[in-house]
């Protein structure tokens, strides 16, 4: 069982939240939390496309995400949401999926003009699924070596992943913290 399920929405072969996500799993590990990367490109595209609520490679995503303490989701922004493939992905999940379990929403983008997608499109269906969002992380794209190990190069923005970061670890070692505050 992993602890942590991370979830890449980015249908790109190279994609900066792809790198992102990466990292964070790298991190996440450091901390000695097991990580388990799902990237929507691993999926059957005919189940997303068809809708296939049967398919096994869609229910052993969701054995995972239900097995796992913690989920990381991102995406980059694709016309002021995230990515429709993710979204595909989600909607043949079962409804309760992330139910009691803390949610790292993660997007990318071009422009600050798009911060906004994730609190109108990404974190809404997550709740839909029963998650407990946390504030989430929004990084452009000018911010992100795609090609570096570390992909974060702003230190400023750096801090701030790990800030969020740290705080998704204390909720997954300690799921009563989870019910007890607000985020």
């Amino acid at each position: 069982m992993s602890e942590i399920v991370i979830i890449s929405g980015s249908p790109s072969e190279l994609s900066r939240s792809e790198q992102v996500l990466k990292y964070l799993g790298t991190l996440l590990e450091q901390a000695n939390l097991s990580v388990t990367h799902i990237s929507v490109k691993d999926v059957p595209y005919q189940d997303l496309f068809t809708g296939n609520f049967n398919s096994p490679a869609i229910k052993q995503i969701a054995a995972l995400i239900e097995d796992a303490k913690g989920v990381v989701v991102g995406s980059p922004v694709y016309k002021g949401a995230y990515s429709g493939v993710l979204k595909a992905l989600l909607d043949v999940l079962p409804q309760d999926v992330l139910k009691h379990k803390p949610v790292l929403p993660l997007m990318t983008g071009g422009s600050p003009s798009h911060l906004l997608a994730m609190e109108y499109s990404l974190k809404p269906v997550l709740s839909t699924l029963k998650a407990h969002n946390l504030k989430g992380l929004y990084l452009l794209d000018g911010q992100i070596d795609k090609h570096n190990p570390n992909p974060i190069i702003s230190d400023e923005i750096l801090q701030r992943t790990k800030k969020q970061l740290d705080y998704f670890v204390q909720l997954v070692n300690n799921p009563a913290l989870t019910f007890s505050v607000s985020y």
